[in-house]
């Protein structure tokens, strides 16, 4: 067979442009397909950090406007460590500083609609028999809202076999119905079948609705968002497409990732040599500020401030944290009200309790290394990256049983231990008392030397690159071509 081509339509790639989880996928995922043997090319909006990176790229083509109310489009042609980008110029749109959706008031820019909306048309015109291009994907895979209307595209108009992969389903992408017309959808488009949705255009749900296949992040994840508590409405469509929806693990970038080489820490480590990892808690101490304490664990978060990744619970543990006695230390931002309130449990309790308001991709490195143990209750969770650091790391997880965190994280137990499995902690319930249970478990673990150790080297050794993704992301392309 020859060769799959694959175009890969994301907003947001690392380390340029990144709000969460989508940027280093769109960095790794791509880079692991090519060296699958696949022809993967990266469609990008232009935004003003790729122009400041590529200032040589070379125009490939010019798209007149589909449609009097959308501006003409410039596409570059760029080189990303050897994976060939395709940048979508269009300065009105996308030549926009800080956050690719929000304003510098944390408002959404209110024409999102027409900027992704262009983008998911320029994403579904390259997969079309009349792209300006010489080179056509056999598959455009839409990653999240952003680019999930490029399946509809494809679906009325003809083209390529499409994918939409979701990253988190809770972002949506809806918009008021007259931005159909805008758009060149056709009259035929409007329908619950189509691309309406409650009296809305659901750049998301005509995604779901029309794509060739649908997957997610991870294969729990898959199953949840059938579910009502976690489809965001979205769970009937998806139960009606469930032979179309696959889960596909996320896996990490484990040459960025890696204890033994990473210049970010203070001294090197492996899964054979790891009495250095107690050098890195000393100088996350010193760095931020706690005690020199090596007879107590140091629990470390790197999040978004939410309430979606439950870091109000551990905000409400924070006096019995130090108390166990346990040392805390948060890098991350978020909801205002979470921000203060670490704050203050840090001024309270001074050494014990450390917290940055922000984000530092080296501290984020240093945390994952020094910590003892890695917090990350969230009440869902797609994939989740930072349990993979984190067991990259060895730095057990102590998390909650939803999406990617119960696909990666295996409770302590007899059998698990037995097997060789285990490698962090799986808090039972949702509430701040579950939490607390894992946590006294995990500080009773790490007094027990011997066991700690071999949590630590479970999970270190186990294989968490982006191989096996994209075996199963292969498999999905070729299934997806069968299919349309």
């Amino acid at each position: 067979m020859s060769r799959l081509r694959i175009l890969f339509a994301t907003s947001e790639m690392a380390p340029w442009v990144k709000t969460g989880g989508l940027g280093d996928v769109a960095a790794a995922l791509p880079a692991a397909l090519r060296a699958a043997g696949l022809d993967v090319r990266v469609l990008l909006p232009f935004y003003p950090a790729l122009r400041a990176a590529f200032p040589d790229a070379a125009p490939l083509a010019v798209l007149p406007p589909a449609t009097s109310g959308l501006p003409p489009v410039l596409l570059l042609g760029a080189e990303a460590d050897g994976l060939p980008l395709i940048l979508v110029d269009c300065p009105a749109l996308f030549d926009r500083p800080g956050n690719p959706y929000l304003d510098a008031h944390g408002r959404d820019w209110p024409d999102n609609g027409l900027r992704f909306g262009l983008f998911s048309r320029v994403a579904a015109r390259l997969g079309q028999p009349d792209s300006p291009l010489a080179w056509q994907p056999d598959v455009v895979n839409a990653h999240d809202w952003q680019s999930a209307l490029a399946p509809a595209f494809l679906h009325y108009e003809g083209g390529a076999a499409s994918v939409v992969t979701i990253h988190n389903i809770a972002f949506q992408g809806c918009f008021a119905p007259d931005l159909c017309a805008t758009l060149g959808l056709p009259d035929a488009a409007w329908r619950f079948d189509g691309v309406e949705y409650h009296g809305q255009l659901s750049f998301l749900k005509a995604g779901l609705q029309l794509a060739t296949l649908i997957n997610t992040v991870s294969p729990t994840y898959a199953r949840e968002i059938g579910d009502e508590a976690f489809g965001y409405g979205l769970a009937p469509l998806l139960r009606h497409r469930a032979g179309d929806l696959r889960g596909i693990l996320n896996g990490i970038d484990t040459a960025l990732w890696n204890p033994a080489t990473d210049p970010a820490l203070a001294a090197p480590y492996a899964a054979n040599r790891l009495a250095a990892k107690r050098d890195n808690k000393a100088a996350l101490q010193a760095e931020t500020g706690l005690d020199q304490a090596a007879d107590r664990p140091l629990f470390g978060v790197v999040s978004r401030l939410t309430h979606q990744k439950g870091l109000d619970l551990v905000l409400t543990l924070g006096e019995g944290i130090t108390g166990l006695p346990a040392q805390l230390v948060i890098l991350g931002n978020g909801e205002k009200e979470l921000e203060a309130g670490f704050r203050a449990l840090a001024e309270r309790h001074p050494g014990q309790v450390a917290v940055r308001i922000g984000f530092d991709e080296g501290l984020a490195h240093r945390i994952e290394a020094g910590a003892d143990a890695f917090l990350m209750p969230s009440r869902f969770e797609p994939c989740g990256l930072n349990q993979m650091y984190s067991l990259r790391y060895g730095t057990p997880p102590v998390v909650r049983a939803t999406g990617g965190l119960a696909d990666t994280v295996v409770d302590v137990g007899p059998a698990t231990l037995a097997d060789g499995s285990a490698n962090g902690f799986v808090v039972a319930g949702d509430t701040a008392h579950d939490l607390w249970l894992a946590l006294e478990r995990a500080a009773a673990c790490w007094r027990d030397r011997a066991l700690w150790r071999r949590l630590q080297q479970n999970g270190m050794r186990r294989d968490l690159s982006w191989k096996h993704a994209a075996r199963d992301y292969i498999t999905l392309y070729r299934d997806a071509i069968a299919r349309r």
